[in-house]
């Protein structure tokens, strides 16, 4: 019963994750919840093991069905791995509570602005190209995988929201871009895990089915219904993260 709701929640993770970002919203609390006496960092590198390779799905879904600036991502890739694996490495050195803290006020921040901006990544607008536009993704890949690195939670909304705001992609191609990003980092937290942490096996395999079963589906939801659909996640999905981390900040 414990392994069927955690691969119930790796899947509805995977569909998440997919359209915006977000999944470790449901699968982590998921298993933390079940396994309350289980190390930490044995629960985050099984659920690292299992989202990657859904990320990896969603990766493949949108490269078939969506332009992307390939370019852009052979510059922004490695950047962003090598950031995940500084962040990885400060948090050793770091007390992670004041991110916790002010990390909900970002939320607050970027809600209110994509509420506001109704149209805003309904239309594709780039507004930089060649050399300009491969530097501030890598550097926004920089920035947001040591970010990832260290604490985690929102990566994949503030990667596509960044990528709207700020480059002026719509919604579908930010979310098909970030998810490069965001697989990229997922991928050296998983292997900064595996030096030192235990992963459950066992429960990993069929959790990253699942996964990749529901990254499939969102990926082409996402593509099939466009950005509208992506923007209405991304709200959705900003709204419950912005509560979590109020809550995990100053209530609990």
């Amino acid at each position: 019963m414990e392994a069927a709701f955690v691969i119930v929640a790796a899947g509805l993770a995977g569909f998440i994750d997919a359209v915006v970002g977000g999944g470790g919203l449901v699968l982590v609390p998921a298993l933390f919840a079940t396994f309350p006496h289980a190390t930490p960092s044995t629960l985050l590198a099984t659920n690292k093991s299992a989202s990657v390779w859904g990320g990896m799905m969603a990766c493949w879904q949108y490269t078939r069905r969506t332009p992307l600036q390939v370019p852009v991502l052979a510059w922004a890739i490695p950047v962003t791995f090598g950031g995940a694996l500084l962040g990885a490495w400060t948090v050793t050195r770091l007390d992670p509570t004041l991110i916790r803290q002010v990390l909900p006020w970002l939320l607050l921040a970027v809600f209110i602005d994509a509420l506001r901006r109704k149209h805003l990544g309904l239309t594709h607008a780039p507004r930089f190209s060649g050399t300009a536009l491969r530097w501030r993704v890598a550097l926004l890949g920089l920035v947001m995988g040591f970010y990832d690195g260290v604490f985690g939670p929102g990566t994949g909304s503030f990667l596509v929201f960044i990528l709207v705001r700020w480059v002026g992609f719509d919604f579908l191609r930010a979310s098909a871009h970030a998810k490069w990003l965001n697989t990229t980092s997922n991928a050296a937290a998983l292997w900064g895990f595996s030096q030192f942490a235990e992963v459950w096996w066992h429960l990993a395999l069929p959790m990253a089915l699942a996964n990749v079963a529901g990254s499939y589906l969102g990926s082409r939801t996402a593509i099939r219904f466009g950005p509208v659909f992506v923007r209405r996640m991304f709200l959705g999905v900003v709204s419950a993260l912005l509560a979590k981390t109020l809550w995990d900040a100053y209530l609990r």
